[in-house]
């Protein structure tokens, strides 16, 4: 039975001197793309972008066919293709960076994943599979590329054999991208990295945002829904210009580094969308607040999806997974395309590395509770570019 509407109509709230029309959905998401939310609540918050909402078809349109080969090295869990109807959010114009998340932790003194002695338990809990863990209590550090790996002895014929050349590094964290003698004192306006799902949410909802559906990612890198394979357009490489952060060359044997950076990048470096976001593509994978299922498309509702009720992927089973997006500096020609605007990426919520990172949103519902959080953290000093190089400097210590 369709449950019925439920709209405010004629409600209006004044925000920061701005009438403010507030518009709901039916429970049931069964509604016409009419009431969908497409006007700003507001003024865009520092930093943010409005993305006005619409109707889109997500996903891959192409139909794999092994005949013809692959070289966009789509995967099955991009199709099939499906129509999407989100609403309006204002999304981070850049991934949260070094600065921004320095004035978290300067705040709240958190500490991330990779920086805490966890237990066995405490990565049972999370879905990993424990049974090979060497020891019950599990040193601080996190996964990082590893530029020494035994050639000889790379395979790149087995499924997943790109972990083959990743390591943990005991001491690497979101301080120390590279291991412990690093430093982010020279990539403070770079992303942060080495985030755990967890962290991202904990720095969301102390910025008083949230962290971004797939949906709403894919729709905002592919600016509003356009048919692009990439946030710019059509082409990799336009007029022979890198356009992203990602590995030129092929992985993991050779870099030619047309790009300049090897590892990440200030965020602005390159090219904004037609909407003004910056590294959807590239630079970092960034974390949703989803959860991964290879074939959610299948079933995904059209209004709004947020993700399945449970994480499946049968070459990591029973891993707790949530859906990245965007693609990394890593990301190349011929395994891991994921600066594509329909390639999907997923992580392991027990992990973090050196490549991942995560911007935010606000969507309508959240605007009102968004403004007085801000206001409760300008009373505390706290600045949405983040944190100053002294502070920082005075944290590193």
């Amino acid at each position: 039975m369709i449950k019925p509407v439920i709209s405010i109509a004629g409600i209006v709230a004044v925000i920061c001197g701005l009438l403010v029309a507030a518009v709901y959905i039916p429970m049931d998401g069964s509604s016409s793309a009419s009431d969908l939310i497409v006007n700003a609540p507001g003024k865009a918050p520092p930093g943010m972008v409005w993305v006005p909402g619409g109707t889109f078809r997500m996903g891959n349109e192409e139909v794999l066919d092994a005949s013809k080969g692959n070289p966009d090295r789509i995967k099955q869990d991009e199709v099939p293709a499906h129509t999407v109807e989100l609403d309006g959010f204002f999304m981070d114009e850049t991934p949260v960076t070094n600065r921004q998340f320095a004035e978290f932790v300067i705040q709240t003194g958190y500490v991330t994943f990779a920086e805490r002695k966890l237990t066995k338990e405490d990565f049972a809990a999370r879905g990993a599979d424990v049974s090979a863990f060497p020891q019950d209590v599990i040193n601080p550090g996190s996964m990082c590329f590893n530029p020494k790996f035994d050639r000889t002895q790379l395979r790149t014929d087995v499924p997943m054999w790109e972990y083959s050349v990743w390591h943990i590094v005991d001491g690497a964290n979101w301080k120390h991208p590279d291991g412990p003698d690093s430093t982010i004192e020279d990539r403070l306006d770079h992303p942060v990295v080495h985030v755990a799902w967890e962290d991202a949410v904990a720095y969301a909802e102390w910025a008083g945002k949230r962290l971004p559906t797939e949906a709403e990612f894919e729709y905002a890198s592919r600016n509003c829904g356009k048919n692009v394979k990439y946030p710019w357009g059509n082409e990799l490489v336009p007029d022979g210009t890198v356009m992203a952060n990602y590995w030129q060359g092929e992985f993991p044997l050779q870099n030619r580094n047309e790009d300049g950076f090897t590892v990440t990048s200030p965020v602005k470096t390159f090219p904004a969308n037609e909407l003004g976001l910056y590294d959807m593509a590239g630079n970092v994978w960034e974390w949703c607040s989803d959860l991964y299922s290879v074939d959610y498309y299948s079933v995904s509702p059209r209004r709004n999806p947020k993700g399945p009720a449970e994480s499946y992927d049968p070459d990591m089973p029973g891993q707790i997974l949530r859906v990245q997006r965007g693609g990394s500096f890593l990301c190349n020609y011929n395994n891991c395309t994921g600066y594509r605007t329909t390639a999907r990426g997923r992580g392991d919520i027990a992990s973090s590395s050196y490549h991942n990172g995560f911007r935010c949103v606000v969507d309508a519902s959240m605007y009102p509770r968004y403004l007085k959080r801000q206001e409760e953290l300008q009373k505390l000093g706290v600045s949405p570019s983040g944190a100053s190089d002294e502070k920082v400097s005075a944290l590193l210590r």
